[in-house]
């Protein structure tokens, strides 16, 4: 099985949009997608409600989830980290015990292949447009990863 992770800061609003998207790309028996946050701020937190409002919007539902913080142990557990943006890559990076840890980890924009090094936005202040274009660029990159993987 191929073990995904979608990492953010919070655990509530971007990493767990990326694995319900992501989620609904993939057949379920051969793949495992779930997110962590590298804050501890809402551990055992439901996503946030626009999180889940735009993730219904668009026929997914992520109310099952629940917040967590990002282990050294989630370096054993998953085959790919997925960082939404740099910050979030730094603090991953930092936990990494060698090279194949650090191999680990990318930012999903990263994906996409027209950018390089581009941050999801944090949309926790931007409003419900803000979560609507958090969604379609992860959309987007959750569209290459799923295509990659499947191929």
């Amino acid at each position: 099985m191929t073990t995904i992770l979608m990492v953010c800061l919070g655990n509530i609003c971007r990493s767990p949009l990326a694995e319900g998207i992501l989620k609904s790309k993939l057949p379920k028996d051969n793949y495992f997608v779930d997110s962590a946050g590298t804050g501890n701020y809402h551990i055992g937190a439901f996503p946030d409600k626009r999180s889940i409002a735009i993730a219904k919007k668009n026929n997914i539902d992520i109310t099952d989830q629940r917040a967590r913080q990002f282990s050294v142990s989630d370096f054993d557990n998953f085959d790919y980290v997925y960082v939404m943006d740099s910050s979030n890559y730094r603090n991953v990076i930092q936990l990494a015990r060698n090279n194949e840890d650090i191999s680990k980890v990318k930012l999903i924009l990263n994906e996409l292949g027209n950018i390089s090094n581009l941050d999801v936005p944090d949309p926790y202040y931007g409003g419900e447009l803000g979560f609507e274009n958090v969604f379609q660029l992860l959309n987007q990159a959750c569209d290459r990863i799923a295509t990659k993987l499947i191929l």
